[in-house]
């Protein structure tokens, strides 16, 4: 009840403060997100020991490369932007309306809520937060308590960046969570499990919140038969390793042709032993967040060789103390191993074979459908193919991951992998209501339909249907 109370003084006050100020003026609303950037850059190593020291492990790079990077860059372009998006959009009005004309108004919707996933603590806090920001809103952000130091450093960070009435951020276990999925926000987003997702949306539902949610599932990887091998492989595990594997648009299938198979085993080992010559010691490589994560991970290993599967370790050692999981393929994989019924979020990648690609469209599209998709291949029309009969968030072609960071792309799922956008210019529609506004002109052609309704207005109107 503590914990209810405190999250609706806070509402209110954001509530409080948005209705004596409803339409942050353009310079405002840049001051806010500069403000946020310059402080994005004065806590990048702080936000990078803190989120290592919530990992156990993690990479300083891929920190500052994953994150701090691609939420400046957000920034940037945002304000770079912003003076366009928020300029109400004309309208065509039929000419029977005319001189009349329609607009529509970007509206701030008012206190929106963020609820932040731990694999990426400090990116999808501040891309959601850029887009609700860059609409006017005041937002609150609920951090996830497994990543508590990152969420420390971040919360110090905001506070010296905005007054609560602007921003402010809400920590706890799912208690806390679901109290705060039940405050009547004028948007709710949310990152993280369908299973989680679900929940948040029937709570929503109460207050009749509309929602975002960025969920996952398995993102297939599909490599051509005649795309050079090596490459393929190279880029479809950069973007599986990157965070240990745990990353919702992470590659958690591949399918190969079959005869390529040994030779995908073969690169993939070569590679790892490539780019992380010592997984024990190397700086480069992620630990998995928790040993309850850890463990989950193991026994979806284990389950799948119990029913046949055929694990393929790329790389030799055991780290389990310090819950680092070495890179794993596993082959001769079943739909009835929870290895491929659930989102895998580590680096362990099951592989499948094909002789024909519409074998592989077939899966897809019979399967729930996926955040992201990858293709490697050279022929357009092939390409193409794979474009038009299969249905994933996003997409991107002879590589992995890359679409994400593009600001001008939408990010969203489809079916159990989400539902609405944002990033760059969706994430400012997002978090707006689009306002219809129609003004009427001081003549308007409107009046000859006034009842009484005459035999000439009977005459019109019949005119104007057949038109």
């Amino acid at each position: 009840m503590h914990a209810s109370n405190a999250l609706k003084d806070t509402f209110d006050i954001q509530k409080q403060a948005f209705n004596a100020e409803p339409f942050p003026s353009y310079p405002a609303r840049i001051a806010l997100l500069q403000e946020l950037k310059k402080q994005l850059y004065a806590f990048r190593q702080d936000l990078a020991k803190a989120v290592s020291l919530d990992f156990g492990h993690r990479s300083t790079h891929e920190t500052l490369l994953l994150e701090i990077f691609p939420s400046v860059q957000s920034i940037h372009h945002t304000c770079r932007n912003l003076a366009r998006w928020m300029k109400p959009e004309k309208r065509k009005v039929a000419w029977w309306f005319a001189p009349g004309r329609a607009e529509v108004l970007y509206q701030p919707l008012g206190v929106v809520g963020i609820i932040v996933p731990w694999n990426y603590p400090i990116y999808l806090a501040i891309g959601p937060l850029v887009g609700g920001l860059s609409a006017g809103n005041r937002v609150i952000l609920k951090l996830s308590e497994y990543t508590p130091h990152t969420a420390e450093v971040l919360e110090q960070l905001l506070i010296k960046c905005f007054p609560q009435e602007w921003v402010s951020v809400v920590t706890g276990g799912p208690e806390v969570g679901s109290a705060f999925a039940a405050l009547p926000f004028d948007h709710l987003l949310f990152t993280g499990s369908t299973r989680v997702g679900l929940e948040v949306m029937k709570t929503a539902s109460l207050n009749l919140t509309p929602v975002t949610l960025e969920l996952g599932g398995k993102s297939p990887a599909i490599i051509g038969e005649d795309y050079p091998l090596h490459q393929a492989v190279e880029r479809i595990l950069v973007g599986k390793l990157l965070n240990a594997g745990q990353t919702c648009v992470a590659p958690d299938t591949v399918f190969v042709p079959e005869a390529l198979l040994p030779a995908f085993i073969e690169s993939a080992k070569r590679l790892v032993g490539q780019r992380y010559p010592s997984l024990r010691t190397t700086k480069d490589y992620t630990a998995i967040v928790s040993e309850k994560h850890f463990l989950r991970l193991q026994a979806l290993l284990e389950e799948a060789k119990r029913y046949g599967a055929e694990i393929v370790p790329l790389a030799a050692g055991d780290f389990e103390a310090a819950f680092k999981l070495p890179p794993i393929l596993v082959t001769r994989v079943t739909d009835d191993m929870r290895l491929m019924q659930e989102e895998i979020f580590g680096p362990i990648l099951p592989v499948l074979t094909y002789q024909h690609v519409e074998e592989v469209i077939q899966y897809i599209q019979n399967h729930p459908r996926p955040l992201a998709l990858y293709y490697f291949d050279r022929n357009k029309q092939r390409i193409q193919y794979v474009l038009m009969h299969t249905h994933s968030g996003g997409v991107t072609v002879n590589d992995t991951v890359l679409h994400v960071a593009q600001d001008d792309l939408p990010f969203g799922g489809v079916g159990a992998s989400g539902m609405g956008y944002y990033h760059g210019k969706e994430g400012f529609e997002t978090f707006s209501k689009k306002k219809a506004v129609f003004y009427q002109s001081r003549w308007s052609l409107t009046c000859l339909f006034y009842p009484p309704y005459t035999k000439i207005k009977e005459w019109m109107m019949e005119w104007m249907l057949r038109v």
